[in-house]
């Protein structure tokens, strides 16, 4: 529930103001933090041997991405959000291929998060991309 509230949050901060938003750490936040409680939702329902491991890790992920990304020290920045979120990406990636008693089609969870996961990169690439293009041409004037 807590994830849904929190894509709600994130989607609206995105729809209103606009694609200016995603320059908000605010923002940078709130989106960080879905990946986490997904994950933590899936390993507490499919993993139990290693729930309590990963509700600390969960905790310690959440923790940093919110403070590093409201305090912006850059160099612990690029270290936990890469991390934290990459780990839960990983989870809720691979989980739903591995998981025993889950329902029949929970493995489309895996494929959606692959996804997600794919347009995440091309919108990265896109970003550079343009940012490399902006730069090109302050240099040339």
């Amino acid at each position: 529930m807590l994830d849904f509230g929190l894509l709600l949050v994130s989607g609206l901060l995105l729809i209103l103001p606009g694609w200016s938003s995603l320059a908000s750490p605010y923002v940078f936040t709130i989106a960080s933090l879905i990946p986490p409680g997904i994950s933590l939702g899936i390993a507490k329902d499919y993993h139990l041997q290693w729930k309590s491991a990963f509700n600390w890790f969960t905790l310690v992920g959440c923790l940093a991405i919110a403070v590093f990304a409201i305090t912006n020290p850059e160099t612990l920045k690029t270290i936990a959000i890469p991390l934290f979120h990459g780990v839960a990406g990983f989870v809720i990636f691979l989980e739903p291929f591995f998981a025993k008693d889950a329902p029949k089609g929970f493995w489309w969870t895996g494929i959606g998060s692959a996804l997600i996961g794919t347009g995440a990169g091309v919108l990265n690439c896109w970003l550079t991309i343009q940012l490399l293009l902006v730069k090109q041409a302050f240099a040339t004037i």
